[in-house]
């Protein structure tokens, strides 16, 4: 039955760039603001329009002070 469910009602995996911009909506957070969970504005700018990947240093700052899972962030 398990099997099943898993090729039919299959849960996607959360996007990391979609988690990441829910929780600064939930929070009312500005990219300016999540900056230095990023290393900076750029990089911010950068991942959040998916032309950079999130680093581990990146995945600790945002776990850390956004709490979004780290399984959510690392989803590939």
């Amino acid at each position: 039955a398990i099997d099943y469910e898993k090729k039919h009602y299959a849960i996607p995996k959360p996007d990391p760039v979609e988690a990441i911009k829910q929780r600064m909506e939930q929070l009312h957070l500005s990219q300016r603001d999540v900056a230095p969970y990023f290393g900076g504005e750029n990089r911010a700018s950068e991942v959040l329009n998916r032309k950079r990947s999130l680093t581990l240093k990146m995945i600790r700052a945002i776990h850390q002070h956004l709490g979004i899972p780290v399984e959510t962030l690392v989803a590939v």
